[in-house]
């Protein structure tokens, strides 16, 4: 597809907007009908019941890295020039962050995206949460926790390895990279056999991850045909969140960018997908135990994923399909914390007295 066409008949930023929201509703909507969840995947595996949410994880992880990793060798993908590899990283705020955004993850009941994709369908918990998670985002990257974030940041970054191409540190091949991912398909593929997952359920998550490679090519393509620079990136949630909140709330006359048509995009590509499929309700929370709850996790995961530099899919899948290695760090760390906390959750449920069933004479 040659954007020249567009470019010549529409300003640059309104273009990389409109393909931010086409990404954006084509994540959504398949994410929406897979039900796409790292936190429900990652549960499924630390309690050894391999089932449908850990197999369509799988197949969206393989298909993002799969994909990513032919256009590179087609030349449709600059890889080189994405954030993640073209400037230093924070290894020390990839282990952190990604610990932290775990933890919020299992205590908010959905990562970034989820959550995004679930107040979409009328899921006011989700929504509140996702508006808690843009707020302390926002004032991890340019407010009141800015400093802690970069204090943090600045322990071990990736200056000190020489660089954050996990393929050129260990001398693998893009043959070997994609023969990595194949394996996780093919993992994706028996789980789904075993558990007879739906086959729609599992092309839309193939969908959900195929979005990954097309954000990678569209902003690949815009930084060599735009007249003005254009950052080479893909899906994720942190900044982008934070961007679209200061959008709404700055005065109006910002030039749109990629990032702040993805998150609306999300939004709506959901939205429309429970529409057509009938799974729009509305939800709220069930005390306020619960909701303060789903609001730690929220703040958890804003400062996490702004500390890491990438969420669950910006760091978990986006940034694992370049190989970046800070992004792995990021993705270990999220798996890890995340079976920590449902256990202790678990045995802090488990550990609680049953309520009394007995009549209060009082009244």
């Amino acid at each position: 597809m040659d954007l020249r066409l567009l470019l010549d008949s529409y300003s640059e930023s309104w273009v990389l907007a409109a393909g931010g929201l086409c990404v954006g509703m084509m994540f959504g909507a398949f994410a929406q009908q897979s039900r796409f969840c790292l936190r429900a995947a990652a549960l499924e595996f630390s309690n050894g019941r391999f089932g449908a949410r850990l197999s369509v994880w799988l197949f969206s992880f393989s298909t993002a890295l799969l994909v990513t990793q032919a256009l590179i060798v087609l030349g449709g993908v600059q890889g080189q020039e994405a954030r993640q590899l073209a400037s230093p990283q924070s290894l020390s705020g990839a282990a952190v962050g990604g610990l932290m955004f775990g933890t919020g993850m299992v205590l908010a009941r959905g990562c970034a995206s989820r959550l995004l994709v679930l107040s979409a369908t009328g899921n006011l918990r989700a929504l509140l949460s996702g508006l808690v998670f843009a707020v302390v985002a926002q004032a991890s990257l340019r407010g009141i926790l800015q400093p802690l974030r970069a204090w943090i940041a600045g322990w071990w970054t990736t200056a000190d390895l020489g660089g954050n191409d996990l393929l050129a540190m260990t001398g693998a091949s893009t043959s070997a990279a994609m023969m990595f991912g194949a394996l996780w398909l093919v993992a994706g593929l028996v789980i789904a056999f075993k558990v007879k997952a739906p086959l729609w359920q599992m092309v839309a998550a193939a969908g959900a991850g195929l979005a990954i490679p097309f954000a990678w090519w569209f902003t690949s393509a815009m930084s060599l045909q735009a007249f003005d620079p254009v950052q080479v990136e893909a899906v994720t949630f942190s900044g982008p969140s934070a961007d679209t909140l200061m959008l709404f709330l700055s005065p109006p006359g910002s030039p749109p960018d990629f990032d702040t048509g993805l998150v609306p995009g999300v939004f709506l590509g959901s939205f429309l997908a429970a529409l057509i499929s009938r799974e729009l309700l509305l939800q709220g929370f069930e005390g306020g135990r619960s909701m303060a709850r789903y609001m730690t996790g929220a703040a958890l995961m804003g400062f996490g994923g702004m500390l890491a530099g990438g969420c669950a899919v910006g760091a978990g899948v986006s940034g694992a399909s370049i190989f970046a290695l800070t992004a792995w760090i990021t993705l270990c760390g999220i798996w890890a914390s995340a079976t920590i906390t449902d256990r202790m959750l678990k045995r802090w449920e488990a550990a609680q007295p049953t309520p009394s069933l007995q009549p209060n004479p009082a009244g």
